[in-house]
């Protein structure tokens, strides 16, 4: 059976596009409220007076210091329901791919039972989401198109994959990203690189993923490598096409590891997929030398020694997060990659780390 996946309902982009956020939402109001979930970053910055927040609309800045977790998710869901028994007209999230996935997270929840956690894996989401709107502030994640949130569970970190997920609107304004830290920006960015990376050199590539992932590598490389005026634009699509490429194809060794290393570490998806990245010439040879180009013509030092007070329990706790997200490793490998990559591989992997 061929996949047919949700995509997005509307895009909107362009410097400025932001300003049209308070048309858009208000053909979708219907007597009832608006949730922003505002990155805690923006709290008094001159961004978080352009909200278009009206009348009875809760606006929540959230903290992304740590990864999202379904616990969070979960406080977030009951703060919404407390504040009103109806349902909100829509949930918009703004900021980075961690505030993305809280906002998509809680729209999910506040039409379904349970636990955040109850839904942690693929397409176990039965009922719709309430409308919600992807507004990023960094670009790389390729959240704000993707069908995945990245959570942190108790006994897992893997996310929320449904068509369910999908944002219905999606905002790329890339004046929104102006003054990201160069570090986060990089790091950021290095997560849409490495989506193509592992996109293009997978078992699940065909024609839909790699013409995204071509462009979006494309992009990537001019942002990361040449100079030009409009890299932020250039940077945003990346992240858009990078999404898309993986939509219908799906990452690989390096996220896989990252999800162990982000679960027992708390180290932030970007700068987890990088450190893991830099040590896997065995498998991408060509992406990691032109990752490394990228570090050095940008001035970015990779942290060394992450793993180096690691005890035995916490790298098998590791290795089995990382095991435990099969669809990443068959895309990698194919449907024998068991034997390729056995717990004792991946422990070696993480202690050289």
């Amino acid at each position: 059976m061929f996949r047919n996946f949700r995509m997005i309902s509307n895009v909107i982009f362009g410097r400025g596009c932001f300003n049209q956020l308070d048309d858009i939402l208000s053909a979708r109001r219907a007597g009832s409220f608006m949730v922003f979930l505002v990155d805690d970053v923006f709290e008094n910055s001159p961004l978080a007076k352009r909200v278009p927040a009206r009348g009875n609309d809760l606006v929540l800045f959230v903290n992304v210091d740590d990864e999202p977790k379904t616990r969070y998710v979960d406080a977030l869901t009951t703060q919404v329901k407390e504040y009103s028994s109806a349902l909100p007209d829509g949930v918009i999230g703004m900021g980075g791919g961690s505030t993305m996935d809280l906002a998509k997270a809680v729209a999910i929840m506040l039409t379904n039972p349970g636990s955040a956690a109850d839904y942690q894996g693929w397409d176990l989401v039965e009922h719709p989401a309430v409308y919600h709107v992807g507004i990023p502030t960094l670009s790389g994640t390729g959240s704000e198109v993707s069908r995945t949130t990245v959570l942190t569970g108790p006994t897992k970190k893997l996310g929320i994959n449904s068509d369910y997920t999908v944002f219905d609107q999606v905002v790329l304004d890339s004046e929104l990203t102006a003054g990201v830290p160069k570090d986060q920006w990089f790091y950021t960015g290095m997560d849409c690189y490495i989506h193509c990376i592992e996109s293009l050199q997978g078992t699940y590539l065909n024609a839909f993923s790699r013409a995204y992932g071509e462009k979006a590598l494309e992009l990537c490389r001019q942002v990361f490598l040449e100079d030009h005026e409009d890299s932020a634009d250039r940077l945003m699509m990346a992240s858009f096409f990078g999404g898309m490429s993986i939509a219908y194809s799906q990452v690989g060794v390096c996220h896989a590891m990252s999800y162990g290393l982000a679960f027992v570490l708390g180290i932030h998806h970007g700068i987890g997929n990088s450190i893991v990245f830099d040590y896997l010439d065995e498998f991408y040879p060509e992406g990691v030398a032109e990752f490394r180009r990228m570090l050095e013509k940008n001035g970015v030092e990779l942290p060394r020694n992450v793993t180096r007070d690691v005890s035995e329990s916490q790298l098998d706790t590791m290795a089995d997060v990382a095991l435990g997200l099969e669809p990443l490793w068959e895309n990698a490998f194919g449907s024998e990659w068991r034997t390729i990559m056995t717990k004792d591989r991946v422990k070696q992997l993480y202690r050289a780390m």
